[in-house]
């Protein structure tokens, strides 16, 4: 019976991750302070790699990052931040993935969280409804964490997106 349970759990896992941050974006931006962490934003300025995606249970569990594609199709990616517009790009080039790039509107606000908007072909930024909230950890000069939420069989596991600045 632990077996049946244990494969029920699992299965349920494969198909049911993906990023809790959408919904906690456009269900709660009115919430969200308007304020800006500037200092941090501009500590991000610039071009990055996403190195790793780590997160419990990688070896048997697939993340939808950005409802986009595999996590694992993000090592990887190049992603850039213009600190005085938020805006910037992202690239997905990992091999045996497809290939992706879009803009971004991206900010910090002041409790910390990472506010990601992926803006679709023809679309304007300022039409763009919903997005994603990460956090932001362990920044220093050259590198930096995102930390996204994710709901593996009813509980909230971290996804962490770990970068290095590009030289």
């Amino acid at each position: 019976m632990k077996k049946i349970v244990f494969i029920c759990m699992i299965s349920a896992a494969l198909f049911a991750c993906k990023s809790a941050s959408s919904t906690t974006a456009s269900n709660e931006a009115t919430q969200l302070s308007t304020k800006l962490d500037r200092p941090t934003q501009v500590a991000l300025k610039g071009n990055w790699i996403l190195t790793n995606v780590s997160y419990p249970g990688s070896d048997y569990i697939k993340v939808n990052s950005f409802d986009l594609a595999d996590s694992k199709c993000f090592i990887g990616s190049t992603w850039n931040f213009i600190s005085n517009n938020n805006k910037g790009s992202m690239t997905l080039n990992a091999p045996n993935c497809t290939a992706f790039t879009s803009p971004i509107v991206w900010s910090i606000n002041d409790q910390g969280l990472f506010v990601l908007k992926i803006v679709d072909p023809g679309v304007k930024s300022k039409n763009v409804k919903s997005g994603y909230l990460l956090k932001v950890a362990g920044l220093t000069d050259n590198s930096f964490q995102l930390i996204d939420n994710i709901n593996v069989g009813g509980q909230t596991k971290d996804v962490t997106y770990q970068f290095q600045r590009a030289n």
